[in-house]
C-alpha cells in the first residue's frame, strides 16, 4: 500500500516536471519567436529606413535637376526678354533712320527741284545734276586758259548766278539743313596731275573769295556770314573726269566749276542708305 502511495507520488512528480520543462520550452520557443519576429522587424525597419534615404537622395537629386532646370529656364526667359529688348531697340532705330531717312531724301529732293526750277531754261549756261543736286559750269565762262583769276565775263556771271543759287538754299524751307556748300575745280588731263592740282585749287579759292568779299559779292551780307559758316573750296585736278558716250574723255566738259551742297547728316544717311540696299540684296 505505502508501495502504491510512493509510486503515484513519484509518478505526480515526474508530471509537473515534464509540464514544467514542457512551459519552459514553450517559453523559450516563445522568446525566440519573439526574438526572431522583432529581429526582422528590424531588418525591415532598417531596409525601409534605407530605401526611404535612398528615395529622399534621388527626390534630391531631382529637385537639385528642377531648380537647374527652373534656373536654365529664368535664365532663357531673361535671355529672350534682352533680346526681345535688343530688337525693339533695333526696330526703334530703324524706324528713327528710316524717318530721318525720308527726311532727308524729301529735303534733298525739293531742294534739287527748286533749283531746277530756277535755272532751267534760264540765260545762265548752267546744268543741275538730278540725283545730287551739283550745279556744273564750264571753267571757260570765269578763267581764260591756265589762268585762276576770274575775268570780266566771269564776274558778271557770278553776279547773275550766286544771288539766284543762295536764295534757293537760305530759303526758310531749306537752310535749316545745309550743312555745308562746296566750290569744286576741275581740269582736264593735260599737264601733270600737281600742276592741275594747284590750278584747281587756286580757281576754287577764287570763286569762294568773289563769293565771300563785301566788295565784290553780289549776295547779301548776311548770306556772307551764313557762308562763312559752311563753305568750302577744293581743287580735285583731273581726279574725276568727264567722259563722252564712247568711254573718252571730254576735255571740254572735264574743265568745269561745280557747287555742291551737302545737307546735315548726310554721311549718315549715305551710311544707312548702303547698309539698307545690302539687307535688301541678302534677302
Amino acid at each position: 500500500m505505502a508501495h502504491r502511495k510512493r509510486k503515484t507520488s513519484d509518478e505526480e512528480t515526474s508530471y509537473w516536471l515534464s509540464y514544467s520543462d514542457m512551459m519552459a520550452a514553450l517559453l523559450l520557443i516563445f522568446v525566440l519567436i519573439i526574438s526572431f519576429t522583432m529581429l526582422q522587424s528590424k531588418r525591415q525597419y532598417e531596409e525601409k529606413e534605407r530605401e526611404l534615404m535612398e528615395q529622399q537622395d534621388v527626390i534630391g537629386e531631382q529637385q537639385m535637376r528642377l531648380d537647374e532646370q527652373r534656373k536654365e529656364m529664368l535664365s532663357q526667359q531673361d535671355l529672350v526678354e534682352k533680346q526681345q529688348k535688343q530688337m525693339e531697340k533695333q526696330q526703334n532705330q530703324m524706324e528713327e533712320q528710316q524717318e530721318q531717312l525720308d527726311k532727308i531724301i524729301g529735303v534733298k529732293s525739293d531742294l534739287i527741284d527748286a533749283l531746277s526750277e530756277e535755272f532751267d531754261g534760264s540765260e545762265l549756261s548752267v546744268s543741275v545734276d538730278p540725283q545730287t543736286g551739283a550745279i556744273t559750269f564750264d571753267a571757260s565762262v570765269l578763267f581764260d586758259k591756265d589762268k585762276y583769276e576770274i575775268k570780266d565775263a566771269g564776274k558778271n556771271f557770278l553776279a547773275q548766278f550766286l544771288p539766284r543759287y543762295f536764295n534757293v538754299l537760305f530759303k526758310n524751307d531749306f537752310h535749316q539743313y545745309v550743312s555745308e556748300i562746296i566750290i569744286e575745280g576741275h581740269t582736264d588731263t593735260t599737264a601733270d596731275y600737281l600742276y592741275n592740282l594747284e590750278l584747281s585749287q587756286q580757281r576754287a579759292l577764287a570763286v569762294a573769295k568773289y563769293c565771300l568779299d563785301d566788295e565784290t559779292s553780289s549776295i547779301s551780307k548776311n548770306q556772307i556770314e551764313q557762308l562763312q559758316k559752311i563753305m568750302t573750296a577744293n581743287g580735285r585736278s583731273f581726279s574725276n573726269p568727264v567722259y563722252d558716250s564712247i568711254g573718252t574723255i571730254d576735255m571740254d566738259a572735264s574743265r568745269r566749276v561745280e557747287f555742291k551742297f551737302r545737307l546735315k547728316d548726310e554721311e549718315m544717311v549715305e551710311e544707312m542708305v548702303k547698309i539698307l540696299n545690302k539687307k535688301d540684296k541678302s534677302n
